[in-house]
């Protein structure tokens, strides 16, 4: 069952980014059920919490027209990750942020997909400026945002996770430059 929230869908090569389905929960359950691949999101957290997460997502989606899509492989329809853009309460600013579940890591996945849904945020939803929220110690995240071209900005108190650092994204224009030389 798909939900009636208008949605987008966007796809790569590899990789189809969609709404949030009652099929993915399972997947997500059991990622924040593994605290050593969860704790860089918040987790571990019960089957119960990993429920409100998954039905905050969806009530992001409704309050702010984003929020994290589910990443599935065009061949084989394997649910690998989610990415996509948060900003709850208390948020300094809109963030990307991605997770890939057991098995997807290392393949490129998580870059392909934080780099389309970046790229859909500058050219289709007007944003001018995104960071992405990582936990100290998030060694891959941070290579992962510094492969998208974010660099650290800051450290910040995050109102649920303590410290966090804040990696600042290149704008859509520094993107456009970038591409054109």
């Amino acid at each position: 069952m798909s939900l009636s929230l208008n949605i987008p869908t966007v796809e790569t090569d590899r990789l189809i980014l969609r709404g949030p389905e009652a099929r993915d929960f399972d997947a997500l359950a059991a990622f924040f059920a593994d605290e050593s691949r969860s704790w860089g999101f918040g987790g571990p957290k019960s089957r119960n919490e990993a429920w409100r997460w998954f039905a905050s997502n969806i009530g992001h989606w409704a309050l702010h027209g984003y929020g994290f899509w589910t990443v599935e492989t065009r061949d084989g329809g394997d649910i690998i990750g989610i990415v996509g853009l948060w900003n709850p309460e208390g948020w300094p600013e809109p963030e990307l942020g991605w997770v890939m579940f057991e098995g997807s890591e290392g393949k490129g996945f998580a870059y392909e997909a934080a780099h389309a849904a970046r790229a859909y945020a500058y050219g289709h939803m007007g944003f001018t400026t995104l960071t992405s929220n990582i936990f100290p110690g998030n060694t891959r995240s941070v290579a992962l945002a510094e492969r998208l071209g974010a660099r650290f900005e800051r450290d910040f108190t995050n109102v649920t996770h303590d410290t966090e650092m804040a990696y600042r994204h290149p704008a859509p224009e520094a993107l456009a430059e970038e591409e054109t030389a």
